[in-house]
This record gives C-alpha cells, structure tokens and sequence, in this order.
C-alpha cells in the first residue's frame, strides 16, 4: 500500500474541494477513535481552517482522554486547527426525558436512542460549520459505508464530503501509522460510542474487520456456496447486514409522477 501518495491524495483532494466549494475548511468530530484521529489530521494537512470538535454523551473516560489527547496532538502540531469541547450530555438527557424512554416497551427502542446520539452529535457540526463556512467532514470507511451499513443514517452517516470511504478499516491503521498519530489512536479498539455499556464494534457485529474485508473484497463474485467453516459465518453476517442497510446506501426513493398527469 503506497501510504504517502494516498495521503498526499486525499490532502489535496480535501484542499481542492472546500476551496472549489468557496469555504474556510472542514469541521470534524474527533472521538478518539482511529477514523476520526486519521481524517482530522488529513484536514489539518490541507493547511485550511479546521475545527475539531469532541461531543461527549454518556462516554467512558478512555474515550473521553482518547479524543483529548489527539486535539492536543493537532493544535500543536497544526496552527491552522481549533479545538473545541460541546458538551451534549445535558441535551441529550433533556430529549430523554422529553422522549420519556420507556425500557423494555419497544424492542428497538435502546437501538433508536443509540442513534439519537449520533443525530445529535451530527446537527452539531452542522450548526458550527455553518456559523464558521466551514464543510461537515466525515469518517466512515469502506467496510462500514459500503459493505455493512455500520453507521446512523442522518447521523455520522450526515456529512458534505468523506474522505476515507473508500479506504478498508486495515487500510486506515496504516495511514495512522504512516501520520504517526498518537500511540492511543493508533492502538485504539473500534467502538461506536453510542451506548452505556462500552461495546466494541467486532463485539456488536460479530465479525473482526479484517474477516469484513475479505468477504467485502469478493462480494457479488462468489455465494455462500463459496465458503465454509468461519468464513461463511461472517459472509451470512455481512449478507445479512448490507441487505438490511441498503436503505442508507441507495438515494432516497422518489415517488415519479407521469407527465400526462401534469396538466
């Protein structure tokens, strides 16, 4: 993998982009998470304006020191980079309350408000992109954009521009480790952030990433026929979860309305 070029790439990519688009920069969530460590420090490579923004809701000290830390790594390393904390535990506990969560009386109620964290976290970049022209950059990567869905539709999967879409998740630790990022980012376990209980991405899919890759890798070259043993364990997982997101892959359907009918 030619790491540099594709840095250089994307840091040009990311540069032409916003100044074709006649705004400052980007505005970017930073969690802690490698994702976010590697797409924030390739915004702050472009040398335009970029505002990285940690959201803590309900989040566990690791990832709270995670997502610090690497701010800290940017500021000082980017003069070009601003850092900011919103704290959104207040709001987000008000819409519980306001939502009157009721546990246990809608089976996919836990999994809804899970993703009311990440609509949350999503109109607050938003509103700081907008008050500062700056783009809403976002931080999926292949596996989680385009083969499983692994993302809040309207959430993190809310964006303007998305850079490392096209980069697989083992793909992305590389660039981490050709940027040199912090030790903690580097090291740092996947994991969504949206729920009390810290569950790690592998844990809630059922697969690691680099099976994920694999399957992806052959999609719609092979069948279940094709695998055995783990491996069509993890293509029935993937099968199962890209069908189930397609709604977030595919436009938004469009009711069309004859012409004939027009007038």
């Amino acid at each position: 993998m030619k790491t540099e070029k594709i840095i250089e790439h994307i840091v040009a990519w990311l540069r032409d982009y916003a100044r074709k688009a006649g705004v400052k920069g980007y505005v970017i969530g930073v969690s802690g998470g490698v994702d976010s460590g590697v797409v924030s420090t390739l915004c702050a490579m472009t040398g335009l304006e970029v505002l990285a923004l940690e959201m803590p809701i309900r989040q566990p000290e690791d990832q709270v020191s995670r997502a610090q830390e690497h701010i800290r790594f940017l500021t000082d390393k980017y003069p070009n980079v601003r850092g900011m904390t919103v704290d959104l535990n207040e709001a987000f506990e008000a819409l519980y309350r306001t939502f009157d969560v009721q546990d246990g009386q809608y089976p996919s109620e836990k999994l809804a408000f899970a993703n009311t964290r990440s609509r949350l976290r999503m109109l607050t970049l938003y509103y700081y992109g907008q008050i500062n022209g700056l783009l809403v950059c976002g931080t999926g990567n292949k596996v989680e954009d385009f083969g499983i869905g692994f993302y809040t539709k309207y959430g993190d999967g809310g964006v303007d521009v998305s850079p490392i879409a096209d980069l697989y998740k083992t793909e992305v630790y590389a660039l981490a480790r050709a940027l040199d990022l912090p030790e903690s980012i580097k090291n740092a376990i996947p994991t969504d952030g949206l729920w009390d209980v810290d569950r790690t991405d592998e844990q809630q899919i059922g697969a690691t990433y680099p099976e994920l890759e694999a399957i992806q890798k052959e999609w719609g070259t092979k069948t279940e026929a094709d695998y055995e043993g783990r491996s069509l364990e993890v293509f029935r997982i993937f099968s199962r979860m890209n069908k189930a997101a397609q709604h977030k892959m595919n436009p938004i359907p469009v009711c069309d309305i004859p012409e004939e009918w027009r007038g």
